[in-house]
């Protein structure tokens, strides 16, 4: 390869030149010619834009993929401008291990049968995240990395040209200032008139792109609106699947029944022959009957169930549901009970409003 040694050499001088101006300035042995208001307005209006602009980017790619590996291996694949492989959302994988699972167990069993409902809302929360993850980097990460990439490298190309035209015209003052012949102060005044000229349109030009920001902040403003548009509507659709999943469950009355032949307990008597009257103090947990009655001053009536085999209770005492299979209860609230064959004959079966799980018979009151 050829090199122009004059050029070089001539860069290398003029390289050195600014380095010695901008040092002296740092040391406050130069002088140095001050940007408008203006333009140092824009200038800092531009530096605050970018570094929020990329914070915001940044955590964005957090929130859509936590995964750090998963982000580093996209970024490779978007520089090397090759498509992005599928990836399969944890929902979608839970689903598929549902579903699985459910065929191992029996898809006629009410846990094989009820995994497998679970299961396919679960892939349907996975597709509408892999929805959202794809409308968010095209409607809002997108822009915001062209900005970054694009719009914001050349602002900084343009702004390095300033400095320099900045450098070379204080390089031009200082020069005039040392002239002593007349010959060589026409000679800086002529080399001052031309750098003025070059700073003055530089600046000009690094103005107008740096205005250009305005225009990049309706253009965010538009992305952010709908980044909160594909947020809203994610989540309306994730609600809704939810919503149809507890509809579905709901037609399992026997979901939290317990199997007599499966789980070794003998089938007692029908809790629904026996009530809690009010006036007792709240057991930490359900006593065995046998206990209660020996233990407590607890009285005990006998009454007749309903014809449908549910009726009315009336909490005495609030209870916390130790696990997903109990339900939670408020002191004096009415709830709706009813028993299952081979249940535990300390529980019944609760049902308020589209909550339902397993009681306590001791925190109620029959109503007849």
């Amino acid at each position: 390869m050829d090199f122009n040694v004059k050029k070089l050499a001539s860069d290398a001088g003029v390289f050195f030149t600014r380095a010695v101006q901008y040092t002296e300035e740092k040391l406050g042995q130069a002088e140095k010619t001050e940007l408008d208001a203006h333009l140092e307005n824009l200038i800092a209006r531009a530096d605050c834009t970018k570094n929020w602009t990329e914070k915001i980017f940044r955590q964005t790619e957090v929130l859509l993929q936590p995964n750090p590996s998963a982000r580093i291996e996209e970024f490779f694949y978007e520089k090397l401008d090759r498509k992005i492989p599928f990836r399969t959302t944890n929902a979608e994988l839970l689903g598929q291990y549902m579903q699985d699972a459910a065929k191992e167990f029996g898809p006629g069993t009410p846990y094989g049968s009820t995994l497998i409902t679970v299961g396919e809302f679960q892939r349907r929360l996975g597709g509408a995240e892999r929805e959202f993850l794809h409308m968010s980097a095209i409607n809002f990460l997108t822009p915001l990395r062209n900005f970054l990439e694009g719009d914001w490298k050349t602002i900084s190309k343009e702004r390095r040209l300033l400095e320099n035209r900045r450098l070379d015209l204080d390089i031009c003052k200082a020069r005039l200032k040392k002239a002593k012949l007349a010959e060589a102060k026409a000679a800086a005044e002529h080399e001052l008139r031309v750098a003025q000229t070059e700073f003055d349109r530089q600046a000009e030009v690094t103005c107008l792109l740096l205005e250009g920001i305005s225009s990049t902040h309706v253009n965010h403003l538009r992305c952010l609106h709908e980044f909160v548009e594909a947020q809203a509507a994610y989540y309306a659709q994730c609600h809704k699947h939810m919503q149809d999943l507890q509809k579905e469950l709901s037609r399992f009355p026997n979901a939290f029944a317990v199997n007599a032949s499966t789980s070794g307990v003998s089938a007692g008597p029908s809790p629904l022959s026996t009530a809690t009257l009010p006036g007792a103090s709240p057991p930490s947990r359900p006593p065995n009957p046998s206990n209660a009655l020996e233990s407590s001053t607890l009285k005990i009536e006998e009454v007749k169930p309903a014809a449908t085999g549910t009726r009315k209770a009336k909490v005495l005492y609030d209870y916390d549901a130790a696990d997903t299979s109990e339900l939670s209860l408020l002191a004096d609230e009415l709830i709706t009970v009813y028993t299952v064959p081979g249940m535990d004959p300390d529980w019944l079966i609760g049902e308020r409003g589209n909550q339902k799980g397993k009681v306590p018979v001791t925190y109620l009151e029959l109503l007849s």
